[in-house]
C-alpha cells in the first residue's frame, strides 16, 4: 500500500463503523467476566463505579464517570489482575416513581424499560462490565435482603419509630433526611422544605458518629480530602457540657448543650425554640395568645431562613423565668426562631455580650448584655458586635482570670460537684431518616397490632412484595399510596393473629445503594444478603469511582452500613470503599447542561456524530477526573482524526509484513526508547489517575512512529510494530474499539513478542518497560560566560561537577569568550548547566 493509499486508508477510517462488530465479538467471548474460582493465582481487584438511577438513557456525565472507571477496570485487567467490575441499577426512589407518573406509566414498567435502555448504551459505550453479575434494587429478590437488613436493625435497636419535626416536601409529598435538604430546599425537585410533626422510621446512625469520624483517618490519603471534609463537618462533634437549668413552676429541669460554659456567668436570657414541644408547654397562659400566633408564622419559616444571620431576628417572651444554675439569677425565657427544635432539646441559654445571635436578639427585645470574657474589642452593647473570641474571664466569680480552656474545666467541676451538669459531647449528625410516604421503594416490613405494637413480619414471609396497584392513582397526596391497597394493608397479627395493619411507608432509596457493592459479590445467593466467603473474596472495594455530590448522603450511609454489618460478623472490615475517585460535571459554556438554559447535550447524538471511541477519549483527555469538564471547549472532531492516525500506523505495519520473527531489538533504538519511556509514563499517570497525561503521552507515541515510518526506518522495522502493539494495547483503556481494531490487524503471521491465538486486546498483558531504555544515554548541557549562552555539550546524565566544569571551560565557544577576562567564578549545576562568571 502506497503513502497515498495510507493517506485515503486513514481519511475513510471510521470508529462508528465497527462498533457492531466488537459488541458482537465481545458479548461471544465475555473478556471481562470475573473467576471465583479460590484456586485462580491471579491477585484479585474489585473496582466499582457508583450505578445509576434508570430515569432515562445515559447522559454527559455518564459518559465521564464510566470512561473514568472504565479505563481504571481495563488497566488492572491488563496488569494481569483477577478484576470485578459489575454493573446494576440504583432503581427505587423519587426520579423514577415522578418520571414514569409524568409519562402516565407504571413505574414498574418504566423503569425496567429504562434499565434495557441503559444496558444497550452501556455496551455501546464498550464498558468492561461482568455482565453475569447485573443486579436491580427493585427485584424482590434484592429488596428481600433490604427487608431483612431492616429487621436486623430493629433487633438491634438500630431501627426505631418516633415522632417529631421532619422536612416536607410540597411538592414531591414525602419525608427527607437532613442530608437530602441543600440549602432549604428538596434535593430531588429543588422544591422549598417545610417543617411538619410526623412520626416516622429512624436508622440510629448517630450511634455510629464517633466510629466514623475515627475511621475516617484510615481514608486519608486514599480518598478526596474535601470529600472527608464534608463527613466530618456533617457529623459535627463538638465538645462542650450538658448544662441543667430549673424553670420557675416545672419540677423537671430543662438542660442545654453549650460549648462554652465558661460563659455561664454571662447567660442573660433563656431561648426555646418556638415550635418546639417545650415552648408550648412552658408558655404562661397569660402568654398564650401571642405564642400560638408567633408560633404560626415561624412554622412557615425554612431552616435555612431561620438561621440566616442576616434576618432579623423575632421572638415571644413566654411569662416565666428560668434560674441560672452558677450564680441562682432569674433569667427570663423567650420563644424565637433562631432556635430549631432537633438541635439538642431545643432549647440554648443566651450569653449575648459573647454570640453574634444572641446579641441581635437581645438588642432588638433591650435585655440585658454582660461581658464575662475580657478582649481588646470595644463593649459589645455599645457596638453590636459580640466578641467569641479567647481571653480572660472576668465578672464571673471564681472563673476570674482564667484561660478559656482553665475555665471550661473548671466550671464543668462545679458544675458536676453540684449536680448541675457534665462534661458532654454533641453532634450535629441526625438519626437518618429512611421512611417515605411513595409507592416506589421497599416495604417497610412492620406490621402495626393495635394489641402487640410495632410486630416484625417473620422471615419465612420475606420478601413483603410491592402490590401491583396497576391503574390506582400513585400520584402523590401525602400518605403513600399503599394505604390504599386494602388487601395488602389489612393482616393478621404474626404474634396474637389479630387484625393488623401493614407498615404503609417504603424505604428511602438510599438504603438500597449503602450495601449494593457486597450483593455484586453472589448477586444470586438467596440464603442472605451475600455470601461471606464471597465478600471476605472480593471486598472491600479497591476502587470506587462516582461523583462528589454523595459525599454526605451515599458515602456516609455506606459506611455506616458497613460498620453495623461488621458489628453483626457478617463482615471483618468496617469501611467499604478503600479507594475513592470523584469525577467532575460535564458542563456546557460555563454552566450546568440544562433544557431551561438551552445548553443541553445528548449523548446519543454525540455519539452518532464522532463515535464511542472518540467520545471516551475527548472525555479523558479534556482534563484530570476530578475536574469539570466544559463541553463547549473540547473538540470530539480532533479526537477522530487522532484515531484516524492510530488505526493508519497499525494498517500501515500489517501491510508492510513487518515482525516475521525479527525481535525488537534489531530495530530502530531510538524509536525503542521512546516507546518504553512512554510505557514507563503512561504506566505511573494511570496509577495515579492523571488519565488526561497518559493520552498526551500515547500522542507524542503515535506522532513518533509516524516519523519513523515517513522519514525514519519505515514500516517494516521491528521496532515500529513494537510501537504499534503497545499503542493499541494502551489506547485500549480509551478507545476499545479502535485497539481491537489495530489489535486484529497487527496479528498476522509472525506478529513479533505477541503470543498467538489472543481474541482480544482485553486477553492481552500491559506492556513493560525496559529499564534499560529508560535510561537517558546524554543530557544537553547549556554552557553560559556571564549568563549568555556560548557553547553546549552532551554529556553522562552522570556526571561530576568537576568532570562538567572542566569539559566547559575546554570548549571552543568559551575560550573565545574569554578572551581577555578574568574567571571569577564558575556555577555548575550538573548535569544541564555551566555558568562562568569573567571580568
Amino acid at each position: 500500500m502506497t503513502a497515498v493509499e495510507n493517506a485515503d486508508e486513514a481519511q475513510r477510517y471510521d470508529p462508528r463503523d465497527i462498533q457492531d462488530k466488537w459488541q458482537a465479538r465481545w458479548a461471544e467471548i465475555e473478556p471481562f467476566r470475573a473467576s471465583d474460582d479460590p484456586a485462580d493465582p491471579r491477585e484479585r481487584f474489585y473496582m466499582v463505579d457508583m450505578f445509576p438511577y434508570p430515569s432515562g438513557d445515559l447522559h454527559m456525565g455518564h459518559a465521564e464517570a464510566y470512561a473514568v472507571g472504565d479505563a481504571m477496570a481495563r488497566y488492572w485487567f491488563l496488569r494481569g489482575k483477577n478484576v470485578l467490575h459489575p454493573i446494576g441499577w440504583d432503581a427505587f426512589g423519587l426520579p423514577a416513581e415522578n418520571a414514569a407518573i409524568r409519562n402516565n406509566t407504571h413505574p414498574v414498567d418504566w423503569t425496567y424499560k429504562n434499565i434495557e435502555t441503559q444496558a444497550a448504551s452501556f455496551r455501546r459505550y464498550a464498558t468492561s462490565f461482568d455482565w453475569s453479575r447485573r443486579l436491580q434494587t427493585c427485584d424482590p429478590e434484592y429488596y428481600h435482603w433490604n427487608q431483612w437488613l431492616f429487621l436486623r436493625f430493629f433487633e438491634r435497636g438500630l431501627a426505631y419509630r418516633k415522632g417529631g419535626y421532619v422536612n416536607w416536601c410540597p411538592k414531591d409529598q414525602t419525608v427527607l433526611a437532613n442530608e437530602q435538604v441543600i440549602a432549604g430546599r428538596c434535593e430531588r425537585c429543588g422544591t422549598e422544605v417545610v417543617r411538619r410533626v410526623l412520626t416516622q422510621w429512624y436508622f440510629k446512625i448517630t450511634e455510629y458518629a464517633d466510629r466514623l469520624l475515627a475511621d475516617a483517618a484510615d481514608l486519608e490519603g486514599h480518598w478526596p480530602d474535601r470529600v472527608l471534609t464534608m463527613q466530618r463537618n456533617w457529623i459535627g462533634r463538638s465538645t462542650g457540657a450538658a448544662v441543667d437549668f430549673a424553670i420557675e413552676g416545672r419540677d423537671e429541669r430543662v438542660t442545654v448543650f453549650t460549648t462554652r460554659p465558661d460563659t455561664l456567668f454571662g447567660a442573660t436570657f433563656f431561648v426555646v425554640a418556638a415550635d418546639s414541644a417545650l415552648a408550648s408547654e412552658l408558655c404562661a397562659d397569660g402568654q398564650r395568645p401571642d405564642f400560638e400566633a408567633y408560633v404560626e408564622q415561624v412554622r412557615k419559616l425554612t431552616d435555612i431562613e431561620r438561621q440566616s444571620t442576616d434576618r432579623e431576628k423575632t421572638g415571644v417572651f413566654l411569662g416565666v423565668h428560668a434560674v441560672n444554675p452558677v450564680n441562682g439569677e432569674r433569667i427570663p425565657v423567650w420563644a424565637a426562631d433562631y432556635v430549631l427544635p432537633d438541635y439538642g432539646t431545643g432549647a440554648i441559654m443566651a450569653v449575648p455580650a459573647h454570640d453574634q445571635r444572641d446579641l441581635d436578639f437581645d438588642r432588638k427585645f433591650g435585655l440585658p448584655v454582660r461581658v464575662v470574657v475580657a478582649t481588646d474589642a470595644p463593649d459589645p452593647a455599645a457596638t453590636g458586635m459580640a466578641t467569641p473570641g479567647d481571653g480572660v474571664l472576668v465578672n464571673s466569680g471564681p472563673l476570674d482570670g482564667l484561660s478559656k480552656a482553665d475555665a471550661i474545666a473548671r466550671i464543668i467541676e462545679i458544675l458536676a460537684g453540684n449536680g448541675l451538669g457534665e462534661a458532654a459531647v454533641n453532634y450535629r449528625l441526625r438519626d437518618w431518616l429512611v421512611s417515605r410516604q411513595r409507592f416506589w421503594g421497599t416495604p417497610i416490613p412492620i406490621i402495626h397490632c393495635p394489641s402487640c405494637g410495632e410486630v416484625p413480619v417473620p422471615e419465612d414471609q420475606l420478601p413483603v412484595v410491592l402490590p401491583d396497584l396497576r391503574g390506582a392513582d400513585l400520584q402523590p397526596h401525602g400518605v403513600s399510596p399503599l394505604a390504599a391497597a386494602a388487601d395488602w394493608v389489612n393482616v393478621d397479627c404474626p404474634k396474637c393473629g389479630g387484625a393488623a395493619l401493614r407498615d404503609t411507608d417504603t424505604m428511602d432509596t438510599f438504603v438500597d445503594s449503602s450495601w449494593y457493592q457486597f450483593r455484586y459479590c453472589s448477586p444470586r445467593y438467596a440464603e442472605g444478603p451475600f455470601r461471606v466467603a464471597d465478600t471476605e473474596r472480593w471486598a472491600p472495594v479497591d476502587l470506587y469511582v462516582g461523583g462528589v455530590e454523595h459525599a454526605i448522603l451515599h458515602l456516609l450511609y455506606a459506611r455506616f452500613f458497613t460498620k453495623v454489618l461488621q458489628d453483626m460478623g457478617l463482615l471483618s472490615f468496617g469501611e467499604p470503599f478503600t479507594r475513592l475517585i470523584n469525577q467532575g460535571q460535564v458542563i456546557n459554556r460555563g454552566k450546568a447542561m440544562s433544557k431551561s438554559l438551552g445548553n443541553g447535550v445528548d449523548l446519543g447524538e454525540q455519539i452518532a456524530l464522532y463515535g464511542v471511541d472518540a467520545i471516551r477519549l475527548t472525555m479523558v483527555f479534556a482534563s484530570p477526573p476530578q475536574d469539570d469538564i466544559d463541553w463547549a471547549d473540547v473538540n470530539p472532531d480532533a479526537m477522530v482524526k487522532f484515531l484516524g492516525r492510530v488505526h493508519r500506523i497499525a494498517s500501515d505495519v500489517t501491510a508492510a509484513g513487518s515482525g516475521a520473527g525479527a525481535p525488537a531489538e534489531d530495530g530502530d533504538r531510538e524509536l525503542r526508547r521512546i516507546t518504553h519511556r512512554v510505557i514507563d509514563e503512561v504506566t505511573r499517570q494511570v496509577e495515579d489517575y492523571h488519565l488526561n497525561v497518559a493520552v498526551a503521552r500515547l500522542m507524542e507515541l503515535v506522532s513518533a512512529t509516524r516519523k519513523a515510518i515517513d522519514s525514519g526506518p519505515g514500516a517494516a522495522d521491528p521496532a515500529v510494530r513494537e510501537a504499534a502493539e503497545a499503542l493499541a494495547v494502551m489506547l485500549s483503556l480509551f478507545a476499545p474499539y479502535t485497539a481491537e481494531e489495530c489489535w486484529e490487524a497487527l496479528g498476522g503471521p509472525g506478529a513479533g513478542a505477541r503470543p498467538a491465538g489472543i481474541p482480544s486486546v482485553a486477553r492481552t498483558a500491559w506492556p513493560a518497560a525496559d529499564p534499560a531504555l529508560l535510561v537517558q544515554e546524554t543530557v544537553t548541557c547549556v554552557v553560559q560566560v556571564n549568563g549568555k549562552v556560548r557553547d553546549r555539550l552532551e554529556v553522562s546524565p552522570e556526571i561530576t561537577e568537576d568532570e562538567l566544569r572542566d569539559l566547559a571551560l575546554a570548549t571552543q565557544g568559551v575560550a573565545r569568550s574569554l578572551a581577555g577576562l578574568e574567571v571569577q567564578r564558575v556555577i555548575v549545576r550538573p548535569p544541564k548547566l555551566v555558568n562562568i562568571v569573567a571580568r
